[in-house]
């Protein structure tokens, strides 16, 4: 057995483990990405190898990476990564001890994205509208896509994910399959109905005729224009795009969800509604957002109010 096959193999049991946890495609890529890094820039090409691993291989490792101008959400992503695997090593039987018990990584921060304001919100809209009144039917996609993540906040791995059938126009619901294969029905409004009824009724089916002797994604709400499921690659395209046409501060679909639950927030929806929504598992989660509405909302009083100070 060569070293790249003991590796794929170690690689493959690890997946196959983390996959009975139920958790999403993304996150069972990026902990095997990093674990196959691991393997890799340590030469671990063996069980022997595996074994011989130190506490100072892996700080070293993550000092590297740190060099190398990686983020703090990065570092923490690799430093759980890497607990994972030689947690599971060690339970596997394959090392008699886990180096990584006293690794300390830095904690991912408290970053959010950046969030449109209402009118950069609505312009973004107006854009992906004015381009689906051409009818064509990657235009009447763009605009159903991007409706849909800001009115309902979802994930863009989210929405890729989303089958004709989980859509219920008439109720303005839609069925989306979150984080930990947790299911959840979210609303969505006038707009977003508009919107994916547009497409659904003109803009799929012609791109299901055109790609006719293609395999196509014949379940799939959203389609690429060779008829398969629209990869969230270029989901993110269609938003940077929309966003540059716009005029506006150029801004991905996390931007857009985040967006969409500080926007509700503001609106007065409380707390326990918007972590339903977004499909938070936790409320502290959700309450990253308070600060973004709070501050806001302390620089309309301070602008607008007569004792607030500010003209002092």
């Amino acid at each position: 057995m060569t070293a790249q096959d003991w590796r794929t193999e170690r690689l493959d049991e690890f997946e196959a483990a983390l996959r009975g946890e139920g958790l999403s495609e993304l996150t069972l890529a990026a902990y095997r990405r990093d674990a196959s890094d691991l393997l890799e820039r340590l030469a671990i090409d063996s069980a022997l190898e595996l074994s011989q691993i130190t506490l100072d291989d892996l700080r070293e490792l993550l000092a590297d990476h740190l060099e190398r101008g990686a983020a703090r959400a990065s570092l923490a992503r690799r430093g759980a990564s890497i607990k994972r695997f030689t947690r599971w090593a060690r339970a596997s039987g394959l090392i008699d001890s886990d180096p990584a018990i006293r690794l300390h990584t830095p904690s991912p921060g408290r970053h959010l994205p950046r969030v449109l304001t209402r009118g950069e919100a609505m312009t973004l809209m107006e854009r992906a509208l004015a381009a689906a009144t051409e009818n064509s039917p990657l235009s009447l996609r763009d605009h159903a896509l991007v409706e849909l993540i800001y009115g309902t906040g979802v994930r863009v791995a989210e929405a890729v994910e989303i089958d004709l059938e989980a859509v219920n126009l008439a109720e303005r619901l839609v069925r989306v399959r979150g984080k930990g294969d947790k299911e959840r029905v979210v609303p969505f409004g006038l707009p977003a109905a508009r919107a994916l009824e547009m497409w659904i009724e003109s803009g799929r089916p012609a791109l299901v005729k055109a790609a006719q002797g293609s395999a196509t994604a014949s379940g799939a709400l959203f389609l690429g224009s060779r008829g398969g499921r629209l990869g969230v690659r270029q989901a993110r395209e269609v938003v940077h795009r929309l966003a540059g046409q716009a005029g506006i501060a150029d801004v991905a679909p996390h931007g857009l969800r985040h967006s969409a639950a500080t926007h509700l927030l503001e609106g007065g929806a409380d707390l326990r509604s918007v972590q339903e929504i977004l499909g938070h598992a936790s409320i502290a989660t959700t309450q990253r957002y308070t600060h973004v509405t709070s501050e806001r909302l302390w620089s309309s009083y301070t602008q607008a109010h007569p004792r607030s100070g500010a003209q002092d």
